[in-house]
């Protein structure tokens, strides 16, 4: 399989090319975290922003790859976990531009702990909602307000087009969250993936301390429903993409890319 790489060593602190007019910023951090900076004619889009602490790094390498001053149209984002949206409200706040994510996403994005506990994965359950309870309601409540992403929301749904990226369908990729969505240009086989598929193994131990690439799954552990996410992945698979632009872990390219994702597909069906 191939896989794309930067040609300077070291962190990643400017966006590097991986398709046309497509920039990742990462693999960042032990979970291997990508935000991608996506043009389109003369505006620009950021998909995902990381998480919280990330907001500085993002706006120095957005001035790096596109100019000082520069703001993006919109910010699109895959899925409501705070390692993809943790620094979307700042980021929303400084460069004033909508943060747009699928309606279903939007009951998180907003703090609603009646939500969390549905769409809860294993570590909500097992860990995140029982120190939210341990809280009480008012402390609980002031928690949730502080991550609550309310600056410039805008929410879509299956079959409207990508906000902003004009070429590009927005593919529904359920199963890691409820309202997960993955972003597909079919004119040249670019597919940002999310969570819905990444190219780190998150799935074993020593592969995600160790930081060992390979395709894989959504993370069982933050995933909150196992079928969907199979089913997604093979959705994605139809697609035949010439290169995954995923959450985390390194881009692949070529047409290994289409083959492993096949691959796996397979291997969930006969899961």
């Amino acid at each position: 399989m191939g896989r794309l790489r930067r040609t300077s060593g070291g962190p990643a602190q400017v966006p590097w090319p991986i398709a046309p007019e497509v920039y990742c910023l990462g693999p960042s951090g032990r979970t291997g975290t990508n935000v991608f900076f996506v043009r389109a004619g003369t505006s620009w889009t950021l998909v995902d922003t990381g998480w919280p602490g990330d907001a500085d790094r993002i706006e120095r390498a957005a001035a790096a790859l596109l100019g000082a001053g520069t703001r993006p149209e919109a910010i699109l984002l895959t899925h409501c976990h705070p390692d993809h949206s943790g620094a979307a409200q700042r980021l929303a706040r400084d460069w004033d531009c909508p943060v747009h994510l699928h309606a279903d996403e939007v009951p998180i994005a907003i703090g609603d702990f009646t939500a969390m506990v549905c769409d809860a994965g294993p570590l909500d359950r097992w860990v995140v909602l029982p120190m939210l309870r341990a809280l009480g309601s008012r402390r609980r409540e002031a928690v949730l307000a502080r991550s609550r992403l309310d600056c410039g929301l805008r929410a879509f749904r299956h079959g409207a087009d990508v906000p902003c990226l004009p070429g590009w369908e927005c593919v529904p990729t359920p199963g890691h969250t409820r309202g997960h969505v993955s972003y597909f240009r079919p004119g040249d086989g670019v597919l940002v993936t999310g969570d819905a598929v990444v190219t780190l193994r998150v799935n074993s131990p020593a592969g995600l301390l160790l930081g060992r690439e390979g395709i894989s799954g959504p993370p069982w552990y933050t995933t909150w429903d196992g079928r969907l996410a199979r089913e997604s992945v093979a959705r994605l698979a139809d697609l035949e993409p010439s290169v995954l632009a995923c959450g985390h872990g390194t881009p692949m390219t070529g047409p290994g890319a289409a083959k492993a994702l096949h691959a796996l597909a397979e291997r969930f069906a006969g899961h």
